[in-house]
């Protein structure tokens, strides 16, 4: 059993409550790689940002979990590195964990929050296998998100052809019946890169957050699939080999809006991956002699971090708060 604090992590409780109070919502960047991992680092420390690193169950197969593990210790040091002293608040979670196994799994390799989807079953099975996660988690400190409601779209291990807004009439129920640390709603986002097609106007049913805001007072809200889909990005991959279709996201407007109410962790990964690919793209393009691994992941990694240190400052207003008393 590996405890998150011997690491150096935090849980979002704390980080949670301080968004909130300050009107800014937590980014949780999900991370496959170094190169991603240092990029997100990098971003969130130079903006003095506290953030939450996102790492879904196939990505943590695809890293595999010891080096995870030393990886995310490795981060709250890299931090240290950067800032030039204390490192920046940093969380460790599971995103989208599909049952209690594999979120126990991640407790005691040193995650210190993890999300139990359960929302593609019915209500009180939903509430059952929360609440078993919630009654193993809470005795080590790790914090539980679940989820109410169902995004459409594709991303990782996660696919879903139908969105089922969360209904504000559950929400209460939910969290008596689970003891959750918060909650993740569906109101308009959606998971993957081809969330919307050109000439729709996707909004976020702000109508319902305000309902369910109202329900349950001062409780953290979490907002997944809530990538903008960056046309400059998806023209330069296109202009240099790649084949997207059209595609819209959710505008960063929007998820300004959302994050100065209670949704205070916004779930950002297509737009990271959309960055890292252009860049790539654009060194295999311009230089097709190039095969040194260093010189198109370099590029790939300083063009997510400008991305995402956009989006700490501009989106998500997290920028400054990492060492709020």
């Amino acid at each position: 059993m590996v405890n998150y604090k011997d690491l150096g992590l935090v849980n979002t409780r704390e980080m949670f409550a301080k968004a909130m109070k300050g009107g800014y919502a937590i980014p949780a960047f999900n991370f496959n790689n170094m190169e991603q991992l240092q990029a997100i680092i990098q971003a969130c420390t130079e903006t003095e940002s506290p953030v939450i690193l996102q790492v879904s169950k196939g990505a943590r197969q695809y890293a595999n979990q010891t080096l995870l593990r030393y990886m995310a210790q490795g981060a709250v040091e890299y931090s240290r590195e950067i800032s030039g002293g204390k490192p920046i608040p940093i969380c460790l979670h599971l995103d989208h964990g599909d049952s209690f196994e594999t979120c126990k799994s991640c407790i005691e390799y040193g995650f210190s929050s993890v999300m139990i989807d359960g929302s593609h079953f019915p209500f009180e099975e939903n509430i059952a296998l929360t609440r078993k996660v919630v009654e193993f988690a809470h005795q080590y400190d790790v914090t539980v998100e679940g989820e109410l409601g169902k995004l459409a779209g594709v991303e990782d291990d996660v696919k879903s052809d139908d969105h089922v807004f969360t209904q504000p009439s559950e929400v209460q129920a939910f969290l008596a019946g689970t003891g959750v640390d918060s909650l993740a709603i569906a109101i308009g986002t959606s998971h993957g890169a081809y969330k919307f097609k050109p000439g729709t106007d996707p909004k976020i049913r702000l109508d319902i957050l305000k309902e369910i805001e109202e329900k349950i007072p001062g409780f953290p809200i979490v907002l997944h699939g809530s990538s903008s889909v960056p046309q400059d990005l998806v023209k330069i991959i296109n202009e240099n080999g790649g084949k997207l279709k059209d595609a819209i996201g959710i505008s960063e407007e929007q998820l300004r809006l959302a994050a100065k109410s209670a949704v205070c962790k916004i779930n950002i990964d297509s737009d990271g991956r959309l960055a890292m690919t252009a860049a790539i793209r654009k060194v295999f393009n311009e230089k097709p002699a190039e095969f040194d691994p260093r010189k198109y992941l370099g590029p790939a990694r300083d063009a997510l971090k400008e991305l995402y240190k956009h989006k700490v400052i501009n989106v998500l207003g997290s920028a400054g708060h990492a060492y709020d008393k």
